[in-house]
């Protein structure tokens, strides 16, 4: 029996760099599963999740290569799911811990010190959820270096990156720290690194961690189509 197609969808990016990132983590996924796999969008480019999903019969898992939910996994995520019964849409990459371990490491290989002040950046989205659930990847996150910490966003929500950069330096930080909470390069990454931090981290990419948590996520897909 041939195993339900693992549909990766991602926001979509112009940058090439950030197209590259996500093709290398659905890359990932396809050799850590050995499953069929299509790499698509909800945003910027095509393939559209309803179009792929329209373009095969197989049953079909979409992960979301999105780090925390939104508008594009209520919406477009959730309306390609509900158009068959034989496609399941997971939850976001994050939170995870994995994602937090993942964090912390680039924390401290960018020199992490005494007196700096770490900010969490996300992408931002106007939905409470989003915002509950970086809330946990910064209290899973704080858990693992010793270094105030506070959250600012990109887009959507507030405070914008800039201004939790500027709040960490009236506090007396020595250094802010910019910990990029977005999956690859492009204009949310862009955003976070024009806030006038003093380092600011990559995104975070194809990582083994990152790959390791779309496999996680299919295989808890393969529950929800048996149910």
């Amino acid at each position: 029996m041939t195993a339900p197609v693992l549909v990766c969808c991602s926001h979509g990016t112009d940058s090439p760099d950030g197209r590259a990132a996500v093709s290398a983590i659905v890359a990932g996924a396809r050799d850590a599963l050995g499953v069929p796999v299509r790499e698509t969008y909800v945003d910027v480019q095509e393939p559209q999740v309803d179009e792929v999903i329209a373009s095969f019969a197989q049953p079909a898992i979409i992960v979301p290569l999105l780090l925390s939910p939104g508008f594009h996994t209520a919406v477009d995520i959730g309306r390609a799911a509900r158009s068959r019964p034989d496609v399941v849409a997971t939850g976001t990459l994050g939170p995870h811990p994995l994602l937090a371990e993942l964090l912390a490491e680039r924390v401290r290989d960018a020199g992490l010190r005494d007196g700096d002040h770490v900010v969490l950046a996300a992408s931002g989205s106007s939905r409470p959820e989003a915002a509950e659930r970086v809330g946990e990847v910064r209290t899973a996150l704080g858990a693992l270096i010793p270094a105030p910490l506070t959250v600012g966003y990109a887009y959507g929500a507030t405070p914008k990156v800039a201004e939790a950069v500027a709040a960490a330096r009236r506090a007396g930080a020595a250094r802010v720290i910019v910990a990029s909470y977005v999956l690859a390069p492009g204009h949310f990454a862009n955003l976070i690194a024009g806030a006038s931090a003093d380092i600011v981290t990559p995104p975070l990419g194809a990582d083994r961690r990152v790959i390791r948590i779309v496999a996680e996520r299919y295989r808890e897909g393969l529950a929800l189509l048996a149910d």
